[in-house]
């Protein structure tokens, strides 16, 4: 059986976020935001859609400005 191994990872801590306790997908970890995790703590708060902003430009509203 294969495994994965994080070449941040030493001794059980993770060497890119401040040597605390390893534990992939937090924040801070290469992984972070590329999976989807079964704990959402770790997931990235999913993008709400909004809608496009209206053009403000001069002459584009129908009157004209000279």
């Amino acid at each position: 059986m294969g495994g994965w191994g994080c070449q941040h990872e030493v001794k059980g801590l993770c060497l890119r976020v401040n040597n605390i306790p390893c534990d992939p997908g937090m924040k801070g970890c290469v992984l972070f935001g590329r999976f989807v995790w079964a704990d959402e703590s770790k997931n990235r708060p999913k993008k709400t859609a909004h809608a496009p902003a209206p053009e403000n430009r001069p002459g584009t509203d129908g009157t004209s400005k000279n």
